[in-house]
């Protein structure tokens, strides 16, 4: 210990970043020279994921106490998540204001609380913070955004399953960060928000998440920057779904319960890597294309899969790879029916270089499509098949693909 304590205080800090926080501060016990080392962190982190209230009440003394002191010029990062109910609302503003003071550049909350009638409310200094560059906010937090509002350096925002103080609230926000390019929201069934409006210029990635019994009446996006769309969209009230183009989007997951899909599909038309799962895509209109599409995953959960796989392909003309899996908690196997195309889709004659088929089960109408395509894609290189047996013994179903006719002698046929 005497050597390490020989190291310069610039040298302790870094190493004391190693350890977790709870260990750094631990320290503090040594001697007189690392009594105050750890108050230099400048990444500070407490987790207690299942604490008990004393531990709680230790923690909440503690940090009123010691944090007002600390003395690193710039919080790099601070990150809260505790799962605990006697930890009082103005505690943790007192503490999200110190750590802003400190030129706080990441700030990531998250909370659980057995009391959602008093969610926590952030200080309003938080939205005027200019170094701000992360904000994560998870769970028992109430989103109430003041009206003076400027977060010129914030470049990813993530509200997970937080309230909203009212309609305008993300709206506001939303429009005072000019240089917003990672946008992750999860709406959940408490939360107050049943217009939904995301214009962001400078946005590249936008991540939404919308629950089975949410309460919305629908949603407008607005960004024409944008590169990443995940949208999951379980909603099972009726609503508006308003998406203006993205022309230089690159890829695409869509997980959606719409019953109309067209103004989806029109504005992510320029997409290059697309995954699917949607019971709509057989009520889309006639003519719709993906250009530029090189990269298909279809989800084949859905009674009408193997015909919805029909009509993508028909309008991906230069598709290079194709999945055909299940999305995650999406396994429920359907009878589904094959409607063998009365034209060979373009892809499959010209471009589709490779094929991998996820949980294969080898029944007919699995068989009949996977074979359809082995006999029709003439330029196809590898064909992977993940099998799982159930009705079809293994054995059997993977000599019959062995078996099946290839349109492309250099193919690969491969088990897993």
């Amino acid at each position: 210990m005497d050597r390490i304590s020989e190291l310069s205080d610039e040298l302790l800090v870094k190493i004391l970043l190693l350890v977790p926080t709870k260990v750094a501060v631990s320290t503090s016990i040594l001697s007189k020279r690392w009594k105050y080392l750890w108050m230099w962190l400048p990444k500070l982190e407490f987790s207690y994921r299942h604490v008990v209230d004393p531990e709680c009440e230790r923690l909440q003394s503690f940090l009123d106490r010691n944090l007002p002191l600390h003395r690193a010029p710039v919080i790099e990062s601070f990150r809260f998540y505790i799962c605990c109910s006697c930890l009082k609302p103005k505690n943790i503003k007192m503490w999200v204001s110190t750590a802003v003071s400190h030129c706080l550049r990441e700030l990531d909350i998250s909370r659980r609380s057995d009391s959602p009638d008093k969610p926590d409310i952030l200080p309003s200094i938080l939205f005027t913070c200019k170094s701000l560059v992360v904000l994560k906010l998870v769970g028992h937090i109430l989103l109430d955004v003041p009206r003076m509002v400027s977060l010129p350096s914030l470049k990813t925002l993530q509200l997970l399953r937080v309230r909203y103080f009212n309609e305008e609230t993300l709206q506001r926000l939303l429009s005072n960060c000019p240089v917003l390019e990672d946008l992750v929201l999860v709406l959940s069934n408490g939360d107050t928000t049943e217009k939904l409006t995301v214009v962001v210029s400078s946005l590249l990635s936008l991540s939404l998440y919308l629950s089975h019994y949410l309460k919305i009446d629908g949603y407008v996006i607005e960004t024409p920057s944008l590169k990443y769309f995940k949208l999951v969209d379980d909603s099972c009230r009726n609503h508006y779904c308003l998406i203006e183009n993205m022309p230089f989007l690159v890829e695409a997951y869509l997980d959606v319960n719409l019953p109309d899909i067209n103004s989806l599909i029109g504005s992510i038309a320029s997409v290059k890597r697309l995954e699917i799962c949607s019971e709509a895509i057989m009520m889309l209109d006639e003519g719709f294309v993906f250009n530029q599409l090189e990269h298909l995953e279809v989800c084949l959960c859905k009674d009408h899969s193997y015909n919805q796989l029909v009509r993508l392909l028909n309008s991906s003309s230069n598709l290079q790879g194709l999945r055909l899996f299940y999305m995650d908690i999406h396994y429920t196997p359907k009878r589904g029916y094959w409607n063998q195309p009365t034209t060979v889709p373009e892809c499959l004659l010209s471009s589709l270089q490779s094929l991998s088929w996820s949980l294969y089960t080898g029944e007919p109408q699995e068989r009949d499509s996977l074979v359809y395509i082995l006999k029709h894609a003439l330029h196809l290189k590898t064909a992977t098949v993940e099998s799982c047996e159930c009705e079809v013994p293994r054995s059997e179903m993977l000599k019959e693909l062995e078996l099946s006719y290839r349109a492309s002698a250099a193919c690969q046929l491969m088990f897993e």
